[in-house]
């Protein structure tokens, strides 16, 4: 259903450190820059980037927006979160842990990054 997911940032040097150390934490690489100035990451057949807007106004979270990664293992999302948490994310809602409803049972870590994206770990 997607093509890729984006996030804006005001500041690609802090998103550099956080992102480069939550997807390494899961087996990535660092992310390149493009050439329109854009971070780009590359990880398990999908495409996330960060990037300044192109507008040129501040960059701000989305309201009741969440970006979910999928994680291979509980340790997976742990190892995710604690980098997060050590490179500049904040640590949100329940510590990480396996959360139940709706008939599913889901272990989920959530962090958000430098500029206030909500992001999450998932592994089912």
């Amino acid at each position: 259903m997607y093509s890729h997911m984006m996030v804006g940032s005001n500041d690609l040097d802090k998103a550099k450190t956080f992102y480069d150390a939550t997807f390494q934490a899961i087996g990535g690489k660092p992310g390149v820059m493009d050439p329109k100035g854009r971070l780009v990451y590359l990880h398990n057949g999908a495409v996330f980037l960060v990037t300044k807007p192109i507008d040129g106004e501040p960059a701000t979270q989305g309201n009741g927006m969440t970006i979910g990664f999928a994680m291979k293992s509980t340790d997976e999302a742990d190892a995710w979160h604690k980098a997060g948490a050590a490179a500049g994310g904040k640590e949100i809602e329940d510590p990480p842990g396996w959360r139940e409803g709706g008939g599913q049972k889901l272990y989920l870590a959530y962090l958000r990054d430098p500029d206030g994206n909500k992001l999450c770990a998932l592994c089912r």
